[in-house]
């Protein structure tokens, strides 16, 4: 082993059990955002019928549950930076999924938007 990884091994010690349990609380909204929004593309495909022409609705709802496999992902790669920082005792990383979400959402409320204000 180089000297840097071992120097790393021998930094990392258990985090406080508190701090471990709020990242996977946080893991769990993720999911539960994730789920949601699943289930909103489910829905979307199911009872959207009115919206025209079908190929934005097709698309709306796949980019709907593609987004929130991507999501799950992300917030499984989160908790997974946040627990190593944690046991390194270094600063948490940014969080990327907050902004992706925020702007996938505004994309999506823009187009679906449209399409009901165009009717």
């Amino acid at each position: 082993m180089s000297n840097q990884v071992m120097t790393e091994h021998k930094a990392m010690h258990e985090p406080d059990y508190r701090f471990s349990l709020a990242n996977e609380r946080t893991f769990l909204a993720w999911i539960r955002t994730a789920l949601a929004l699943f289930a909103g593309g489910l829905l979307l495909y199911q009872y959207g019928t009115s919206i025209s022409p079908v190929g934005l609705r097709l698309g709306l709802c796949a980019g709907l549950i593609m987004i929130s496999g991507a999501m799950s992902m992300g917030a499984y790669f989160q908790w997974r930076r946040y627990d190593h920082a944690m046991r390194l005792d270094a600063p948490l990383p940014k969080s990327f999924l907050i902004v992706a979400l925020a702007v996938t959402l505004l994309v999506f409320a823009m187009i679906t938007a449209g399409t009901l204000v165009s009717r």
